[in-house]
């Protein structure tokens, strides 16, 4: 279900107050074209959370999280799709939600 107008300020706080989430919304707007694998989206969040873990038990931690947690709740608002039948997101471009975000990104990666 696609968003047809711009979320909430709540909704935004609400969707980059958690980490990994925020992360899978970095990779998904640096797509040109809003499209990836759900496996290219694990691998991205997988190398921006890069750990002492045990790297294929983390990877499986991700995946059920991106699957169950996040991208249902990223769906619910509107901001993507996900098929998992065909392993793909689609990511629908959201100004305010991008706006936010470059701002948690530029603070996350830069001071």
């Amino acid at each position: 279900m696609r968003a047809t107008s711009s979320p909430s300020l709540d909704l935004v706080f609400n969707l980059l107050s958690v980490r990994r989430r925020r992360y899978a919304l970095y990779y998904l707007a640096e797509q040109t074209d809003g499209i990836t694998t759900f496996d290219k989206l694990v691998d991205d969040v997988l190398a921006r959370e890069a750990g002492s873990e045990n790297r294929d038990e983390h990877r499986q931690q991700i995946q059920t999280s991106l699957q169950h947690v996040h991208l249902p709740r990223l769906e619910d608002a509107g901001i993507l799709e996900y098929d998992a039948r065909s392993d793909t997101v689609r990511y629908w471009q959201q100004p305010t939600l991008e706006e936010w975000l470059e701002h948690a990104r530029h603070k996350e990666f830069i001071d």
